[in-house]
Order: C-alpha cells, then sequence, then structure tokens
C-alpha cells in the first residue's frame, strides 16, 4: 500500500495532474496516519520507525507544490482547505500530547514548524490554525531537558520570525487561550475517531473499526487544555513568552541561545500596540527578572569580591564555562547569573521604548530594590561585601540607558540635593559613602570600587549627584578679599602646624617650601606650568625613589592620562558643560562651604594616607584621579588648581596634600635609613626583590603611593589644560614636555 501511495504521489505531482489528483493524494496519505493508530498493535514501536514521519512530509510537499500552482494568489488550495476544514492539526496536536507512539510529540513539531514556514499563505489568522498553535506551545518549554527541545525552538523561532514580518499578529498569538475560547462555538472534544470516520465514511463505508488499547484510547480521546481551562487566565499561563523563557534556561547551550534571540526578536517589534500588549498583558517582564532573580539567590553567600572582579567578559552570546584554571567555588553560578544580566541590558536596548522602560523598571524594583539593597545594608560584613562586589560587576556590564537610568536612580537617588555636614546617612547613598569609610578596609575597597564604576557610566546625574552640587556657587573661594600677592598667603602656611618656623629651617625646608606666586595668562588664568610643577614638586626630594628605577617617570603618566581624558570628554560632550567657571560677584556675602559626602569621605581618606594599607591607597587615588579628569571647571579649579583662594576653614585636594608632607616630613625623622628603606619597598612592590616585613611598612608604601599621586595629578592638569592655551580637546602634548 505505501509503495501504491508513493507512486500514486509521483504521479502527480511529476505529471502536474489536476489539484484534484493532489487532494486525492493528500487524503489518502492523512488515512494512512489515522490507520496506523486503528490497525497498530505494537504499543512500543518508535514513530521515527513507521510510516508516520513519511506520509507527514508527502503531506507537507503537496500544500508546499499546490501553493505553486495556484493562479490567484491568496487563495486557498483544495488540500488546505482539506487540512483546515477537517482540523488535522488539532488533530495532531492531541496526538503529540498523547506522546503516542513514542517521539509523536517531535514530530509533530517539525510538522507544523514547516508547514508555517514554507506554505506562505497566512495561516495563522485561521482559528483552526491558531488553535493547536496556542496548544502546542502549551506543551513545549515547561519540562527541563525535555527531549523535544530542540523541535520546540525551531517551533517558537518559526512563530517569531511570523510576528517579525506581521507585528499585529504578536497580540493575536499571545492573547492564546482567551480569543480560543471566545471564539469556540463548543466545548465538543476534537477526537481521532470523528475525524477517522469522515474518511471512512467517504471511501471505506464498509470496513470497521478494530478493538483499541488504553493507550490509543486515551491518544484519540484527549482534550487539550484549553478546552478545559477557564478562559481567562491569568499572566501566568503557559503561551509563547513563558516557552521561550523557558527554552533560555536549557542545559543545551545552541536552544538556549536560539531561545534568546527568538524573545530577543519578540520585545524589539516596531508596533506601538503589540509593545503595550507584552508590557500590560503578558508575562513578558515578570518572567525575565523572576529568572534573573533566582539565578541571583542560587549564587553562595560567600563569593570573594576579588573572584567577582576577576570574571569580566561574561557575555548571553558567549557564557563563561568554569576552567580549571581560573575555577573557584560559585563560578559557574556566577557567570550564569551576569550571562542573564547581560542579556536582560541587551533586551532593553534593543526593546521598544515601552518594553525597554518596563523591563529596566522590574529589574530595579525586583533586583535592586528588593533583594539587592537589604543586602547592601545588612549588618553582615559578608553580605556587604558581596553584594556591592556583584553591583559593581552589574554595572560594569550595563550599557542601557534605560537600566542605567533605573541603576543611578536607585544608587544615588531620583533627585539629589547639596548635603549638610550633619546630614545623617539617610539614603542608600549615604549608606555607600559611608561603607567606603568602614571599620573593615575589605568593605571599604569593594565599595570605592563600585563608586569608581559608576563615574565611568555616562550619566551626568553621577557626577551632579556626588560632586557637582556641591561645588556650584563656588563658596569655597573666599570673597571680597584681594588676590593675595604670594603662595604662601594662599595656603595660610603661617597657621598650619606642620609649617612652623622650626619646622621650615629643618633639612627639608627645601623641597618642603611652596613655590612662589604662581604666573598666570594674560585672561589672568594660572599658567598649566605652574599647576604641574606645583603636583610635581610637592614631595620632598629624600622622600622621592622613582628617579633610581626605570619606566616610573612623569612621561608614561602624561601618555596615559590623555587617552583617559580623551575618552572622558566623548563621554560627557553631550552634557553640555561650561568652559569656564562662573565669575565670582567679589560683593557677594560668604556661606558656609561643604564639599559634600562624598570629597569629604575621600579627603578624609586622603589625609590618612600614610597610615592606610596599600591597596587602600591604590583605590582611594584611583577614585580621586578619575574624578579629576572631568573637563568640569568646578572639578578641575577645586581638585586640580593650588593656587585658588580658599574660604576660611575650607579645603581642597591640594591643602589636604600639602598637610599630608607636613606629617610625612615630620615622620621621617624618626624612621632610621628612611630613604633606603624606601627604595627596597618600591622595589618590593614592583616586585623586583623579594617581600619582607619592614618597619614602619605601611608609611613606607604610603609615601610611594603619594609620590605617584602627584605625578598622576600633573599629568592629568597638564593634558586637561596644555600650556599655551587653557582650552580642552587640543594636540596630545609630547611625551616628557612640561
Amino acid at each position: 500500500m505505501l509503495s501504491r501511495l508513493g507512486a500514486l504521489l509521483q504521479e502527480a505531482v511529476g505529471a502536474r495532474e489536476p489539484s484534484i489528483d493532489l487532494l486525492e493524494a493528500f487524503v489518502e496519505h492523512w488515512k494512512g496516519i489515522t490507520h496506523y493508530y486503528i490497525e497498530s498493535t505494537d504499543e512500543n514501536t518508535p514513530a521515527k520507525k513507521t510510516d508516520i514521519p513519511w506520509r507527514l512530509r508527502q503531506m507537507l510537499d503537496i500544500l508546499v507544490y499546490e501553493e505553486r500552482q495556484q493562479t490567484a494568489a491568496g487563495e486557498a488550495g483544495p488540500c488546505l482547505e482539506y487540512l483546515l476544514q477537517h482540523k488535522i492539526l488539532e488533530t495532531l496536536c492531541t496526538l503529540g500530547k498523547a506522546e503516542y507512539p513514542p517521539g509523536m510529540r517531535q514530530q509533530v513539531f517539525q510538522f507544523f514548524s514547516k508547514v508555517l514556514a514554507q506554505v506562505q499563505h497566512p495561516l495563522l489568522h485561521y482559528l483552526n490554525v491558531h488553535r493547536p498553535v496556542q496548544k502546542l506551545l502549551r506543551l513545549g518549554g515547561t519540562v527541563p531537558g525535555s527531549q523535544t527541545e530542540k523541535e520546540e525552538v525551531q517551533f517558537t523561532t518559526v512563530l517569531c520570525s511570523k510576528i517579525q514580518q506581521d507585528p499585529a499578529l504578536l497580540t493575536y498569538i499571545l492573547e492564546g487561550k482567551k480569543i480560543v475560547s471566545r471564539k469556540k462555538s463548543s466545548k465538543e472534544p476534537i477526537t481521532l475517531p470523528r475525524e477517522a470516520a469522515s474518511i471512512q465514511d467517504k471511501d471505506h463505508p464498509h470496513s470497521k473499526s478494530p478493538d483499541m488499547s488504553p493507550c490509543k484510547a486515551q491518544a484519540l480521546t484527549t482534550q487539550l487544555p484549553a478546552e478545559t481551562e477557564e478562559p481567562d487566565g491569568g499572566v501566568g499561563e503557559s503561551n509563547l513568552i513563558t516557552s521561550l523563557i523557558g527554552l533560555c534556561k536549557s542545559k543545551k547551550g545552541r536552544v538556549a541561545l536560539k531561545a534568546q534571540e527568538n524573545l530577543l526578536l519578540l520585545v524589539s517589534v516596531a508596533s506601538q500596540a503589540a509593545a503595550t500588549y507584552l508590557v500590560h498583558s503578558s508575562p513578558c517582564c515578570p518572567a525575565i527578572v523572576e529568572h534573573l532573580c533566582q539565578l541571583y539567590q542560587s549564587m553562595p553567600t560567600f563569593l570573594d569580591p576579588a573572584d567577582i572582579a576577576a570574571l569580566e567578559g561574561i557575555s548571553w552570546r558567549l557564557p563563561s564555562a568554569p576552567s580549571d584554571e581560573a575555577s573557584f567555588p560559585g563560578k559557574e553560578a556566577l557567570a550564569a547569573f551576569l550571562g542573564w544580566f547581560d542579556y536582560c541590558d541587551h533586551l532593553i536596548t534593543e526593546a521598544h521604548v515601552v518594553v525597554a522602560d518596563a523591563l529596566a523598571k522590574a529589574v530595579a524594583e525586583k533586583l535592586f530594590m528588593e533583594i539587592l539593597q537589604p543586602h547592601l545594608l545588612h549588618v553582615s560584613e559578608q553580605s556587604v561585601l558581596t553584594s556591592t562586589a556583584l553591583l559593581t560587576a552589574m554595572l560594569r556590564q550595563l550599557r542601557s540607558p534605560a537600566l542605567l537610568r533605573e541603576a543611578v536612580a536607585f544608587l544615588l537617588g531620583a533627585d539629589p540635593q547639596p548635603a549638610a555636614p550633619e546630614d545623617g546617612p539617610r539614603s542608600l547613598c549615604a549608606h555607600l559613602i559611608g561603607h567606603c569609610d568602614h571599620l573593615s578596609d575589605e568593605i571599604s575597597i569593594t565599595t570605592l570600587r563600585l563608586f569608581e564604576e559608576l563615574l565611568q557610566k555616562p550619566h551626568e546625574q553621577v557626577l551632579r549627584s556626588l560632586v557637582l552640587c556641591n561645588l556650584e556657587g563656588r563658596h569655597y573661594v573666599a570673597r571680597g578679599s584681594p588676590e593675595p600677592e604670594s603662595y604662601e598667603d594662599t595656603l595660610d602656611l603661617e597657621e598650619d602646624p606642620y609649617f612652623t618656623d622650626g619646622f621650615l629651617n629643618s633639612s627639608f625646608q627645601p623641597s618642603a617650601k611652596p613655590p612662589p606666586a604662581p604666573a598666570t595668562n594674560s585672561d589672568g588664568k594660572t599658567a598649566v606650568t605652574e599647576i604641574v610643577n606645583s603636583f610635581l614638586c610637592l614631595v620632598p626630594e629624600e622622600a622621592k625613589t622613582s628617579a633610581f628605577l626605570e619606566e616610573t617617570g612623569y612621561d608614561t603618566y602624561v601618555h596615559d592620562a590623555y587617552g583617559l581624558f580623551q575618552e572622558c570628554s566623548s563621554r560627557v560632550a553631550p552634557w553640555g558643560w561650561p568652559l569656564g567657571p562662573t565669575p565670582l560677584d567679589p560683593h557677594e556675602p560668604e556661606r558656609p562651604f561643604f564639599e559634600g559626602h562624598f570629597l569629604r569621605m575621600l579627603f578624609d581618606r586622603m589625609s590618612r594616607i600614610l597610615e592606610q594599607p596599600y591597596s587602600l591607597n591604590l583605590q582611594v587615588t584611583s577614585v580621586l584621579s578619575r574624578l579629576a579628569l572631568f573637563p568640569h571647571p568646578l572639578i578641575h579649579e577645586y581638585l586640580l588648581d593650588p593656587y585658588i583662594n580658599l574660604a576660611p576653614g575650607c579645603r581642597s585636594l591640594f591643602s589636604v596634600l600639602v598637610r599630608v608632607i607636613g606629617d610625612l616630613m615630620q615622620r621621617i625623622q624618626r624612621v632610621p635609613q628612611f630613604p633606603g628603606k624606601l627604595l627596597l619597598v618600591r622595589k618590593q612592590l614592583m616586585g623586583q626583590v623579594p617581600g619582607e616585613q619592614l618597619d614602619h611598612q605601611t608609611l613606607l608604601q604610603g609615601v610611594v603611593v603619594l609620590e605617584e599621586f602627584c605625578k598622576e595629578l600633573a599629568a592629568i592638569a597638564f593634558v586637561k589644560f596644555p600650556p599655551h592655551s587653557p582650552h580642552l580637546h587640543l594636540s596630545p602634548p609630547q611625551e616628557g614636555h612640561v
């Protein structure tokens, strides 16, 4: 019989017989499938070893060939009409749910995918196609590690492709069971016996059906969920979105990646109505964020911040696999979380603006507010460490403007105002700034890294919140008093206990004494060469060691600072910052100035550089360097101009450094063989000699950091305002030229 049907189809297709012959062949193949369930007695034979796959392929070929022969575009041919009228897809879906014979579900998924992909007629608009498509979606994506994952993802790929071609389909497909229930004329089950009987009545009126086994009976009478469930299912019901997210969790990399690409395609549809429906009437955003939160909570609580910081380059397209060389406990879970976070960030970047905003808000509410914030404010140091390091890693990967906006609002607040010194840590930002000056050095370092990462994000609110809102008005500059005649007057060194007459007469007097009054340009601004030299000459010669070693000179800092400054300038260019500070009104009364909690914390940390661990000093100076690079006139003036006339009680970065130098000059006298020990410590830090514990090691390491930091500040000042021009964005200076 099989050979006869094959010959009949070959003859019908090859000889281009009239369409009625195609219909006869189509019906014969469908009848062969239905007869299998009536005549077969072996319930364990896999579907792929029966003639069902071959017959389904022949039916598909007939449908495709028939459509090509149609003269009137858009009309359904007899075979397609037969498929629709006799609810063949409904029946196949029922057989796939029953999984009889074994592997039938795989065959059904393949047939649906190929029919929808290869038949150009708009099938999804037909209820007798739409309804079984919905039922088939509910069969997939529900069981992790399903044997049909490959076929399921192919099926969803075809559906997403159709939606991309016609975004209006998205609403129709996602409504699922509600439309099905609304359009059904009755709730009678669509079963195979009725279908088989209609074929037998036409072609074999005298045939009788043998007795069927219980398994067959179940396959032929099973109703699918849409036929029995309530029509008003909530967003938790299984549909295209939940099916895709289920497939995204697959352990098979290719399946998960394809499912993620399909979901990305869905959220990027251009239709406003479809995007609105995705947000308000589908489980899209909640399901995506729920998986993100589950991955976060599945990570161990003992993750080392250093391990988190070292795990870079995690991409949703190329998730990191644990390796023997760099493996650590929890690495796989961490990589899975960061990979899905990167995917969420990519979704928000590519999605329609309605979906992007909703998804970003969902991430902020569920992950940031409900999970991360309690951990950041926890009394447990381990909880604070891990959550802060994870937040830093997320910021490092974050690219989408919508999610960045939510992250900044979460960390800094929506409407920052200038702070007062007596303000307590009422906000999350204030608590985090307090963590930078924590009793635990590890918490301080980890939180400082968080702020350094935040300063590199392209969001103006970061700088305004942390620094600029307190510098506006320039209340750190003395008002109503004439310009000082000398640099000593500016710094009020006579009132500084470190610069007494006896101290200035010590052996360190030449290096400690400040330079003469600065030269100025024609516009009254301090010449950049004077600024550079002020920083370079700040550390006493007896406390300098870089001259004894190679590749630690000022030239290297100039080269590095130029690249970083160009990158920073490009990032802030759209913000329209002024080129110069607002002129002061000499008649305006002085007001109390507070640098803000962030700068106060940095200055306090900087003032203790000779007492703090080396790694902490590196992080503090790194954050200050990042700040100094910003091309805002107030930042440049407050952090990089040693000659500003400070108002009483105010301090600047340079004045803090001057007092540190004064403290250093007193401490040096109590350290025997200071120059030799300092050089040895520098060589240890560079890895040139084995590390060994020395007396005063913390002090000596602090001096090394101090010297390098002053050179770095000089280089930043040089590249921001090259000689002969106070303006930005000029050609790079030649190395070593001051």
